[in-house]
């Protein structure tokens, strides 16, 4: 049984339908990565998973559960947690006011100091800046809060929703290696992700979904070497 399971889910915009009839699967402990262009739906597809849109079909199961109809809020409860893209922070709460409203939906707050420090140690550039508006740190330092403030609510799995996009290289390469880290110390990732070359380099296994719709599945590896995957998103041949 997967950690979490998409079976022919299918989401519409009013009239418009965004997603059709999509399965896929994450096990405990993976990265998986899902790909496409512009407009394919990858931002639904997270959004969809949160739960903060609604399935017009189909189902979704977590941790064994159905958890279709669940509100958002107690998917994170339940160990969902997103990082939205444009980062979602809030601007005019400090690093550790972020963090903090990270770990709201945790019972038990005797554990938030040791939250803090794993934080701190995978981004100590949070750490000297805990004083510091949101608002007036670099996209590079903003995307880690938002993962740091993700984090913080120990989830079983993190949805990562363009971590890389309007980061300068060197912010890219460090976002990277934290995601290979934060899956190291057993936080399974979903990660939706404009950089194909990346995100296939980093993923066990991944998807690539066009107009909505999932058109090729395979290990990380072997999407790399697909020359179809290839044109279409790694600009080669």
């Amino acid at each position: 049984m997967a950690l979490l399971e998409v079976d022919n889910i299918s989401v519409h915009y009013g009239r418009i339908q965004a997603i059709h009839d999509m399965s896929l699967t994450v096990e405990e402990g993976e990265i998986v990565s899902l790909i496409g262009a512009n407009g394919a739906g990858k931002t639904t597809t997270m959004r969809t998973l949160a739960g903060l849109l609604n399935l017009s079909g189909g189902s979704i199961r977590f941790d064994g559960e159905d958890i279709s109809k669940t509100k958002g809020h107690i998917r994170v409860v339940k160990g969902i947690s997103l990082t939205p893209e444009g980062r979602g922070i809030f601007p005019s709460m400090t690093v550790m006011e972020n963090l903090d409203m990270g770990a709201y939906a945790l019972k038990d707050k005797s554990q938030m100091a040791a939250d803090f420090e794993r934080v701190f140690d995978l981004f100590p550039r949070l750490k000297e800046r805990q004083k510091q508006l949101g608002g007036t740190m670099s996209g590079g330092e903003q995307q880690m809060l938002a993962i740091g403030r993700a984090l913080m609510g120990h989830p079983k799995v993190l949805l990562l929703d363009e971590p890389s996009m309007g980061l300068a290289p060197q912010f890219i390469r460090q976002i990277f290696s934290i995601i290979k880290q934060v899956n190291d110390q057993g936080t399974t990732v979903l990660l939706v992700e404009q950089n194909a070359n990346q995100a296939l380099a980093k993923a066990d296994r991944a998807y690539v979904l066009e107009t909505g719709r999932i058109t090729h599945s395979g290990t990380g590896k072997e999407l790399l070497a697909n020359p179809a995957i290839k044109e279409a998103y790694l600009g080669a041949a």
